[in-house]
C-alpha cells in the first residue's frame, strides 16, 4: 500500500509519525488542507489493522505513506533525505515516547530538516507536576526535548491544553464520547478554569506554526480567551444544549489520587492529568513571558478557535440518536474497580471539529 512520490517536489514536506492515532489524524489532515506534500510513517503491521482504514482514508486525501518504525534511525535517514522532508512533527503515544530519540539522531544526521515538533500536545511538560503515572510520561517528554536542544535540532514544542469535550477523568479520548446525560462528575469545587481547543483547531495551528520564523525553538502556548472555562461552566453550557438540569457529584482531591495510585494504564495516566488540570490547576499557574515563549492568539489575532460552544452542538446533534451501553468497569473512590450506573453514550459519527 506505499504510494509512489508525487511527481512535484514543492517545498515544505512535512512528515506525520503517528499520524493513525488520535492527535496525528487531526495533524495530517490539517497539513493536507494546507497544501503541503504530506508524508505519514506508519508501521507495516498498521496496514493489516483497524488502523488500514485510517491510513486509507488519509491516502484518498493525498497522503503518501511511508512504511516503517520510528526507531529504525538508518531507514529514516534515508526516508527525510530521499523524501526531501522539511518538516517532522510527531504524534506517537505515550508507549512509544522514547523512541524519538533516534527519530532526533536522524534529523541531526540528515541536517536538512528545518524543524522538529515532537509529541507533546498537552501542558509544557517542564512546568507541570503530575502525580505517577503522570509524572513517568512527562519525565520521557523531557528526555526528548533535551535531546533535540542538545543535538541542535531546530524545534518547536506546541502546549494546546486540553481537548475540547467534557472531560472524563477514567476516559482516554472524551471527545469520542459525549458529554454525560444522566449526572455530571465535577472535580473538587468545579472552579478550576483551563482551556479548551478543539481537534481541527490543534491540527490547523500547529502546521502553521510549524513553519513560522517566530515559533523557532521556542514553546508555543495555545489560550484562546473564548475556550477558558471551569468545570461548573462547562456543565451548564451542556445543560442548556440538551434542554435540563442534571445532578452534580464531587470527585475529589483524594478520589482522583486512589485512581491515578491504582496505575491502571492508560486510566490511572488520565485521572493523574485530571488531578494537575483541575485540582492544582497546571494550565494556569503561570504566565507566559518568556524570551522563548509565544502564545498561539498573539502570532495569529485575526484566525478564530471553533468555541467549546459550537463543540457542545456537534455532541449535541447526535443525542436523539444515541446508542446507550453501560459503562463495563470504573475506579472507585478507593482505588477499587466497581461497576459503575453511568451510561457511555454512542452517537452517530462526530465532524472531526472536538
Amino acid at each position: 500500500m506505499t504510494a509512489s512520490a508525487p511527481t512535484h517536489q514543492a517545498k515544505g514536506c512535512i512528515l506525520v509519525a503517528g499520524a493513525t492515532g488520535f492527535m496525528g489524524r487531526f495533524l495530517a489532515e490539517a497539513s493536507l488542507e494546507s497544501g503541503k506534500p504530506t508524508y505519514v510513517l506508519v508501521r507495516p503491521s498498521s496496514l493489516c489493522t483497524s488502523k488500514a482504514k485510517v491510513v486509507k482514508s488519509l491516502q484518498d486525501k493525498g497522503a503518501i505513506v511511508l512504511q516503517g518504525l520510528i526507531d529504525d534511525k538508518d531507514l529514516l535517514e534515508r526516508m527525510l533525505k530521499e523524501n526531501e522532508i522539511e518538516i517532522v512533527i510527531s504524534a506517537v503515544g505515550g508507549a512509544n515516547l522514547l523512541d524519538q530519540l533516534p527519530l532526533i539522531q536522524a534529523i541531526k544526521a540528515v541536517g536538512t530538516v528545518k524543524r522538529f515538533l515532537p509529541s507533546e500536545f498537552g501542558h509544557d511538560v517542564d512546568r507541570a507536576n503530575p502525580v505517577e503515572p503522570g509524572l513517568t510520561m512527562y519525565k520521557e517528554k523531557r528526555a526528548v526535548r533535551r535531546l533535540a536542544e542538545e543535538s541542535g535540532v531546530p524545534y518547536t514544542y506546541i502546549c494546546c491544553n486540553s481537548i475540547a469535550s467534557w472531560p472524563y477523568y477514567d476516559n482516554t479520548h472524551p471527545s469520542e464520547v459525549t458529554p454525560p446525560l444522566d449526572q455530571f462528575q465535577i472535580y473538587g469545587d468545579g472552579s478550576v478554569k483551563a482551556y479548551f481547543v478543539a481537534g481541527s483547531d490543534i491540527g490547523k495551528f500547529t502546521i502553521k506554526a510549524a513553519e513560522d520564523p517566530r515559533t523557532l525553538n521556542k514553546i508555543v502556548h495555545f489560550r484562546p480567551s473564548s475556550n477558558f472555562l471551569n468545570m461548573n461552566e462547562l456543565a451548564s453550557l451542556w445543560e442548556k444544549k440538551i434542554g435540563r438540569t442534571l445532578p452534580r457529584v464531587t470527585i475529589t482531591e483524594d478520589h482522583l489520587l486512589a485512581a491515578a495510585a491504582e496505575n491502571c494504564i492508560p486510566q490511572s495516566i488520565v485521572a493523574s492529568f485530571t488531578h494537575d488540570i483541575f485540582i492544582k490547576g497546571c494550565q494556569v499557574d503561570f504566565s507566559i513571558d518568556g524570551p522563548n515563549e509565544v502564545e498561539v492568539t498573539e502570532l495569529y489575532p485575526n484566525e478564530t478557535f471553533a468555541t467549546v460552544d459550537k463543540c457542545f452542538d456537534q455532541f449535541a446533534m447526535g443525542v436523539d440518536g444515541q446508542v446507550v451501553k453501560p459503562v463495563a468497569a470504573a475506579v472507585g473512590p478507593e482505588g477499587v474497580t466497581t461497576k459503575t450506573s453511568s451510561p457511555v453514550v454512542e452517537v452517530p459519527p462526530i465532524p472531526a471539529v472536538c
